[in-house]
């Protein structure tokens, strides 16, 4: 999200740095106090950095309570955003980077319409990753776990402990399993008849 001009003028009161949350998409968050900023909070994505400002006379737990606020918020923004079979290979590479040391080098990554009992798939000796269009819209962090699942499967082809060993350092996975766990079982539902007065 391009940050806000408005929101950069003047001089901040106080601007801390801090960790984002587990699974953040940002590596850090800056929160900006203001004097001049009575009641609204905002914030923006600033390269790798989330930027949130405050009110100055807000608490240590107002300013906490409004970082997760409004993170959830830009991942809800993000996360309706379709990533394209070129991004997607970005995002791959990034991930192998940041939780494989690189090691999980795909030959191609794209989107498939053709997977609707499976969220992604993998060939390791063709080094080709494919995810499911059902996946598109989903929460970041879910792609980001189907996508790690699938570059971890061009390291340990089977589903053994070193497997889930090397996702152990993404901090959503369980976070997005539930998830996708959820989707699954609200599709088996039975569906009501609607409109029908029944």
């Amino acid at each position: 999200m391009p940050a806000d001009p408005l929101h950069r003028a003047g001089t901040p009161q106080r601007s801390t740095m801090s960790q984002p949350p587990s699974g953040s998409v940002a590596s850090a968050i800056e929160v900006r106090r203001s004097a001049r900023r009575r009641r609204t909070v905002s914030a923006y994505r600033e390269g790798d950095r989330t930027v949130v400002l405050i009110p100055a006379r807000m608490s240590e737990a107002e300013e906490q309570r409004w970082v997760t606020v409004m993170l959830d918020k830009l991942a809800a923004q993000e996360s309706k955003r379709v990533l394209g079979d070129t991004e997607l290979a970005e995002r791959a590479e990034r991930l192998s980077a940041q939780y494989f040391d690189g090691r999980a080098r795909p030959a191609s990554v794209r989107w498939v319409t053709n997977q609707n009992t499976r969220w992604g798939s993998c060939t390791p000796a063709e080094g080709s990753i494919r995810l499911s269009h059902r996946l598109q819209g989903m929460p970041e962090y879910v792609v980001d776990y189907v996508l790690l699942h699938e570059l971890a499967h061009l390291l340990v082809p089977g589903h053994g402990p070193r497997f889930w060993r090397l996702l152990e350092g993404y901090p959503r996975t369980e976070r997005a399993r539930g998830y996708l766990e959820g989707v699954v079982a609200a599709d088996r539902l039975p569906h009501s008849p609607g409109g029908r007065g029944e």
